[in-house]
């Protein structure tokens, strides 16, 4: 009888177990942050896609009501991502792909997310992780003006005092939500950024950090605890989230804004401590993004790059924080060729300190009768599946310097 009595207990504490543990959970790898990183090499953004919306602006809120569904997906001249297209980043060489999403267009009144919206980033996802790619997801285009950040509107977070409450709010519930969307059927090539490019839209400092600035101070204070709070609510989703890599922005996302003192890393509840720095590096930015700005990779320009890279090895690297680049690129001035040697020059560096870089792709990529040179980082054509900058092929010239 007794035996009986221990087999049946035994067989109630295994049922149990099974009912507590998630079914078909992916196991996760014990790949350091630091490996991992190194792992995404050089990467792509789906950008103008996902992260499109179809209201309104930052500076002023999301006002209108245009509503498009899965269809925003399309609001900025893009055609609708398909697995072809996905299938094209892992065949041209890329290790890692990141995916902008903005959900304010997606919310309703208590910050619960279209179940359509979230199946169809879903999908998307589960395209680039079927490709063997390390696939990075996040809050993108959610950050409002201060004067926007309304207790009533629903729509979006600032990094402000006076927005703090609704801030908390609304990047807690967005995050309460995705994480239980994706969790463990997702293993460490998955990775979570907080938010993007947090600033303070209209202020004069929005694009620009200053160390003495005192808008910026408050900002970056408001950055650190919203980065926590993000964090915090990945983690305690548990499973796979309570390990998976996390990479966190500073003000603006701005190389300048990491090592200038007000930027701190979030505490990572989790013992094993995967956490990133998230910059975005359009540098140097007179030749890689402004207009017309410098058509000739110098080396003057090769010494902005040492700079800064330098930094962020030091300040992160060497002391266990890897860095991951979300968002680079050169804007298109018809000059293929010092392209070519910057993507050479930039994705070598990268290389050295093992950094993940991602190239920012907007679809944009001829010059207009203008002759401006504004925003033209299209090197993807999504519709034909095909490169453009070919000849020389840039892109390769990036896939090959990192890895």
């Amino acid at each position: 009888m007794e035996k009986t009595k221990n087999i049946f207990l035994a067989a109630l504490v295994m049922t149990l177990a099974l009912a507590t543990t998630p079914c078909h959970a992916k196991e996760f790898g014990s790949s350091s942050a630091a490996q991992i990183v190194d792992s995404m090499k050089f990467g792509w953004n789906l950008g103008n896609t996902l992260d499109a919306f179809a209201n309104g602006n930052e500076k002023n809120g999301w006002a209108g009501k245009k509503d498009l569904g899965i269809e925003t997906e399309t609001a900025w001249f893009q055609p609708m991502t398909s697995q072809a297209m996905i299938h094209g980043i892992k065949e041209k060489g890329f290790s890692s792909i990141r995916i902008p999403i903005s959900w304010h267009d997606h919310i309703d009144q208590q910050y619960k997310v279209d179940p359509k919206w979230m199946s169809r980033v879903k999908t998307i996802v589960d395209w680039a992780i079927a490709e063997d790619l390390y696939v990075i997801i996040n809050i993108h285009h959610d950050n409002v003006a201060p004067s926007a950040c309304k207790p009533n509107g629903h729509k979006g977070y600032s990094p402000a005092e006076s927005c703090m409450e609704e801030s908390k709010r609304y990047l807690s519930n967005l995050w309460r939500q995705i994480a239980a969307t994706f969790n463990n059927d997702y293993d460490e090539h998955l990775v979570f950024e907080t938010i993007n490019e947090p600033r303070l839209p209209g202020d004069k400092h929005e694009w620009n950090w200053e160390k003495n600035c005192a808008t910026c101070k408050e900002a970056a204070k408001c950055i650190n605890e919203l980065n926590q709070l993000c964090l915090d609510t990945i983690r305690e989703s548990g499973g796979n989230n309570a390990k998976r890599l996390v990479m966190v922005p500073p003000y603006v996302a701005s190389p300048g804004a990491a090592i200038g003192g007000a930027f701190a890393m979030p505490k990572d509840p989790s013992k094993e401590g995967r956490l990133a720095l998230s910059v975005h590096m359009y540098t140097p930015y007179n030749f890689a993004m402004e207009s017309p700005g410098s058509k000739t990779f110098t080396s003057a320009h090769k010494g902005d790059l040492d700079y800064w890279l330098g930094q962020l090895n030091t300040q992160f690297v060497k002391k266990g924080i890897p860095v991951v680049i979300g968002e680079m690129g050169a804007t298109n001035k018809k000059n293929d060729k010092q392209r070519l040697a910057w993507f050479t020059y930039y994705l070598g560096k990268v290389k050295k300190y093992k950094m993940a870089a991602l190239l920012w792709d907007n679809g944009a990529w001829q010059v207009p009768s203008s002759g401006s040179y504004n925003e033209l980082f299209g090197y993807y054509n999504r519709k034909d599946l095909s490169w453009y900058f070919t000849d020389p092929d840039l892109v390769e010239a990036g896939i090959n310097a990192r890895n």
